[in-house]
């Protein structure tokens, strides 16, 4: 199981108080926190299923088409799509944590535990609802893959393999789509989606400590990402109005807005970022954010909710 991060074991906590308290003890249907979903069950339920099965394979395909697939071909074929450097002076006040990096590739285990969680619970009822998550995570591949496909963006990662998971990123990952975030995307439309799918199925009540639990440990792995260097701050203004483009109704500016106000802002353990330099990060992002929209509200913003971005990615260095 992957360890759990201080946010994160004080939203489990709530979590088991409030099944407990809500759930008859015959009931062992109620799950103490969405992190302790056993991934590999959770791909089980999925794959055991012939109304989730075709819908999941795409899902995989997608993934395997719109990021590794075209990340490498890049890497092995440069010159076609043109790289820029994202950085900015912010992302030094944010030291390289090499500890949190369980934290950061704890992504996609969020959202496919988040849907093993689902039918577990929900049983039949949640098969429609997955099955739209499934098809909303693979477009989401594909949507900022709209980017990636016209400017590769990279930032300045350091070569550390101490870590036998730093070994693992380096080889799998040729950190060539940093703009915008697939990471903070992710984890953003998983905490969303759930909180939209729970109020759907008339369960809020039930499931509010996991909304909660998701929505904070969506925080963990958007701050994980800028630890471990896979991300400047400019790549997470990216990823979140990359969000509400793909759906201005889940995550409008003022859920942008809450998002970001959580960021470095929470006891961390290691108190790897002082307080200042937390409040000069979120206004940061939180302007660029804010730029991009103003961007993609003119007519051919609205048209191609890419322009913003890539005209960020040509007025950066380029790569070499």
């Amino acid at each position: 199981m992957t360890e759990k991060k201080p946010r994160q074991k004080a939203v489990s906590a709530i979590a088991a108080v409030t099944a407990a308290a809500i759930a008859p003890v015959t009931d062992d249907i109620i799950a103490a926190a969405i992190a302790d979903e056993s991934v590999p069950l959770s791909g089980v339920r999925v794959l055991s299923k012939p109304y989730l099965r075709t819908t999941a394979l795409l899902c995989t395909a997608d993934i395997f088409r719109n990021f590794f697939f075209l990340q490498y071909r890049a890497a092995f074929l440069p010159g076609f799509i043109p790289v820029s450097k994202t950085y900015h002076t912010l992302d030094d006040r944010i030291p390289f944590t090499p500890g949190k990096v369980n934290t950061y590739l704890d992504f996609v285990a969020f959202w496919i535990r988040t849907i093993g969680f689902l039918l577990r619970t929900c049983g039949r009822g949640a098969f429609e609802p997955v099955r739209n998550f499934l098809e909303t995570m693979g477009g989401l591949y594909a949507w900022a893959a709209m980017v990636y496909r016209k400017n590769l963006s990279t930032t300045d990662r350091p070569f550390y393999i101490k870590h036998p998971r730093f070994l693992l990123i380096h080889i799998v990952d040729p950190h060539l789509m940093c703009i915008p975030s697939l990471h903070v995307m992710i984890v953003i439309r998983t905490y969303t989606l759930f909180m939209d799918i729970i109020k759907t199925l008339g369960e809020e009540t039930r499931f509010a400590a996991q909304a909660e639990e998701l929505y904070q440990g969506a925080l963990d792995i958007t701050e994980a990402v800028l630890y471990v260097k896979q991300h400047s701050v400019n790549c997470i203004s990216a990823a979140l109005y990359a969000m509400t483009r793909f759906d201005p109704r889940l995550f409008p500016s003022g859920e942008a807005e809450r998002f970001v106000s959580a960021i470095f802002s929470g006891q961390d353990e290691d108190g790897a970022v002082d307080s200042r330099d937390g409040d000069e990060i979120r206004k940061h992002i939180l302007s660029l954010y804010y730029r991009f929209l103003t961007q993609g509200e003119t007519a051919k913003g609205r048209e191609d909710w890419t322009l913003p971005l890539l005209i960020f990615l040509k007025e950066s260095p380029a790569l070499g």
